[in-house]
């Protein structure tokens, strides 16, 4: 019995997403563990900076089809004339 795959299993957003935050934890993990933590902490480490690299690098990257639209600062749409 032959299973066929429809489509990847994640998207290229979410893989790049997961593999930037693995590339953080295991950089955040490794540094405890130069800095003479053990290997708990440095393995804890790593799991903390991936749980928070996940959001970040998911924000930072944007949704698919999204456009980047400035929120406010100069010229953002105060005392502008398009005539």
């Amino acid at each position: 019995m032959e299973t066929v795959v429809d489509g990847p299993l994640l998207s290229m957003r979410s893989t790049l997403v997961f593999l930037l935050a693995l590339l953080a934890g295991t950089a955040a993990g490794g540094l405890t563990a130069l800095a003479g933590e053990g290997g708990p902490r440095s393995v804890l480490a790593g799991l903390a900076a991936v749980g928070l690299a996940v959001p970040f690098f998911n924000r930072l990257i944007g949704a698919e089809g999204s456009p980047v639209r400035p929120q406010g600062g100069a010229g953002a749409g105060e005392g502008e004339s398009h005539g």
